[in-house]
């Protein structure tokens, strides 16, 4: 460890030294301050509706007593399952069984251990609870009531933190934008300040969304099982361009503590927390394993999520099954760097990684985050090495020399009508799998009107000057594209055609780049556009 830290004072101290020279600060480092994923726990994976005012309140005791409040979690979220109807005055009345003295005495209760608390509604007429036509969830949703129930949630209860179902939307055919745009003016309108608001509709709903929520969910609800795992994180690798500004992917609440075999939940741990995403507890704590708890407290991996560019991580290398996540840490294009290496196969595997795909040059420090010591040894030369259990993860910290990056893949541009939603189904793009894309992903189904576009809006240039872009494509038919950089049109591709849907070629232009971060964008506005896989951005020579 302490080899570790002497060669990053080192390293950081040498960046000083070279920017001083420069005469000018880090270009890339334009971050302001954001607010960070919440972290927390949640009533709904072990007790479903089967709530009450003791049990709430004794899981915020536990969180205090097995150090997880001193470790960064700090709300305690109710779920589903405290109300009983709406009353003929229009308000929503409490299961007086489960929660006798009210909700906000149970709020008061969670403030009072220094915590911080949440509640739970749907976006329609009925909580999701009702699917059993059970009538404790009917009638209670936000739908006509926006404004009354989110007064009474925050400025009369006290609640700091709400998830939003949509099972009653559905029910009731609503418009998903507008009735979630509707509830996030509600909530501005309220006296309470920094309410945390969480979009539960299952699925990416749309790039519209980063503008109404601070999370949203993107999938759909977690089992305990590996399957769900792999399912989730392999959704999540292409929605990274999301995440940003405060804002957040949510991939659903922790299955750990609730007896996941060790390296699936490590698995669990790592790629939520190299993803960003809200790190919420679904245990109960009273029969949490010991290990659970010291892998929830693991201040490595928390510190990747709590991380101040509250961004993330992105794939790098994607091969046999093992998939390679990485991010800038603590300043954009700055030494530090979080690496996840998954295992999503059922047998032991190993992969190389070229230290220029993950950002450096030169000799690099290696910090490994599960065992908090120095790993020299998966770095040679070049490369690091890293052999990856079943199912597993491994996490490192690599500190060093920054190049620019060269490879940008379609799965992490920001589409712009991208939606997961049923109902959008017939005009958003599509991320699909495949063998014969790099990296093993492609997009396609872009174009054919303005804001059918996908752009990459982190392209790196450390010094600006002229640059080959190029295009990796396929298109059966005739097809088209302009690009532009930074906003001005930089080339237009005319006439492609591959002759098959996957079969891929490459097309390049010389575009001029700022010194620090660039815009890079694809489009046809009228007509469909070819299949993308990356574009490659090297200097012109």
């Amino acid at each position: 460890m302490k080899n570790f830290s002497r060669l990053c004072c080192a390293l950081l101290c040498a960046a000083s030294v070279l920017s001083a020279c420069a005469g000018q600060s880090n270009p890339f480092d334009n971050q302001e301050e954001v607010r960070l994923p919440i972290m927390g726990w949640s009533s709904w994976n072990t007790f479903l509706c089967d709530i009450s005012e003791d049990l709430i309140c004794g899981q915020a005791d536990a969180m205090v007593e097995t150090g997880l409040k001193d470790a960064g979690y700090s709300y305690i979220n109710i779920d589903d399952g405290y109300t009983d109807g709406r009353g003929e005055d229009g308000f929503i009345r409490i299961d007086t069984t489960k929660f006798p003295n009210g909700m906000k005495v149970v709020a008061d209760y969670i403030h009072s251990k220094g915590l911080k608390a949440g509640i739970y509604a749907d976006g329609g007429n009925n909580n999701c609870g009702t699917r059993d036509v059970r009538p404790y969830g009917l009638e209670v949703g936000l739908w006509r009531y926006e404004e009354q129930d989110t007064k009474m949630y925050f400025d009369d209860w006290n609640y700091d933190f709400i998830k939003i179902d949509f099972c009653g939307g559905l029910w009731r055919k609503l418009d998903v934008q507008e009735q979630y745009t509707k509830i996030a003016d509600a909530i501005h309108k309220c006296d309470k300040q920094d309410i945390r608001f969480n979009v539960c509709r299952w699925a990416f709903p749309g790039v519209w969304v980063r503008e109404v929520a601070d999370s949203w969910r993107t999938t759909n609800d977690i089992e305990l099982d590996w399957a769900s795992i792999k399912r989730i994180t392999l959704e999540n690798v292409y929605l990274s361009a999301y995440v940003g500004g405060g804002h957040y992917n949510d991939l659903d609440m922790l299955e750990i503590g609730r007896e996941l075999p060790e390296d699936e939940e490590r698995t669990h741990m790592a790629v939520w927390c190299i993803m960003s995403s809200p790190i919420i507890i679904g245990c109960d704590f009273r029969t949490i394993p010991e290990r659970s708890i010291e892998l929830l407290k693991n201040q490595d991996l928390l510190a990747m999520d709590q991380d101040r560019l509250g961004i993330s991580g992105a794939p790098v290398a994607f091969a046999d099954s093992v998939l390679v996540l990485a991010k800038d840490m603590e300043t954009f294009h700055g030494p530090k760097r979080a690496v996840v290496v998954t295992n999503l196969s059922g047998e032991e595997a190993s992969i190389d990684v070229p230290l220029a795909d993950l950002g450096f040059r030169g000799k690099v420090a290696v910090y490994d985050c599960f065992q908090h010591a120095d790993r020299q040894d998966i770095c040679l030369s070049d490369h690091i090495t890293v052999k990856v259990a079943a199912h597993g993860s491994e996490a490192f910290y690599l500190t060093g020399k920054r190049i620019d990056k060269t490879s940008y893949q379609a799965e992490e541009a920001f589409l712009n009508a991208y939606s997961e939603l049923e109902e959008h189904a017939d005009r958003t793009p599509h991320v699909y799998f495949s063998t014969s894309a790099d990296l093993g992903m492609y997009a396609c189904g872009l174009g054919g009107r303005e804001d059918n576009w996908m752009e990459w809006q982190k392209v790196e240039s450390s010094k600006g000057g002229r640059y080959v872009v190029t295009v990796r494509y396929a298109c059966a038919d005739e097809s088209g594209m302009k690009m532009s950089v930074n906003g001005a049109e930089a080339a237009s591709f005319d006439n492609l055609n591959t002759g098959a849907e996957l079969e891929w070629a490459e097309t390049s232009a010389v575009v001029e780049l700022n010194a620090g971060y660039n815009t890079i964008r694809l489009e046809n506005a009228d007509a469909a556009m070819p299949a993308i896989d990356r574009i490659t951005v090297k200097e012109y020579r």
